[in-house]
């Protein structure tokens, strides 16, 4: 070794000791944490008991229902209608259950290089 490196492992000692304060601090800041989360988690609520849990209906499972939806027609006026003076805009099923399909001779997709049906 040289005197250079003589030098920097002499004048470590400082860093040396800032290491070991910081380890203890970074330590302290975890076991704080496991603490805190310790605490939090007794005061939350205990999981639910098996008589609490969901039941299945008695007609058995909820099965999906798949229809066409159709908004309701927008309230004409001659004043400015603003959004809180709309109210709840709900939908209805629509009157033909079919399926929408693609064109005959359509691209089926934004810019495939078709012609496109329209």
């Amino acid at each position: 070794m040289t005197n250079a490196w003589m030098d920097v492992a002499a004048g470590s000692g400082a860093l040396g000791i800032g290491l070991i304060v910081a380890a203890f601090v970074v330590v302290a800041v975890l076991i704080g944490a496991f603490a805190f989360g310790s605490r939090q988690k007794r005061r939350e609520s205990p999981p639910p008991r098996p008589e609490e849990q969901p039941r299945m209906p008695d007609e058995g499972p909820v099965r999906e229902v798949r229809e066409r939806r159709e908004p309701d027609e927008m309230p004409r006026s001659d004043e400015r209608t603003l959004p809180h003076d709309m109210g709840h805009q709900g939908s209805r099923t629509a009157s033909g259950q079919e399926r929408p399909r693609w064109d005959e001779g359509s691209s089926g997709s934004f810019g495939s290089g078709g012609p496109g049906g329209r």
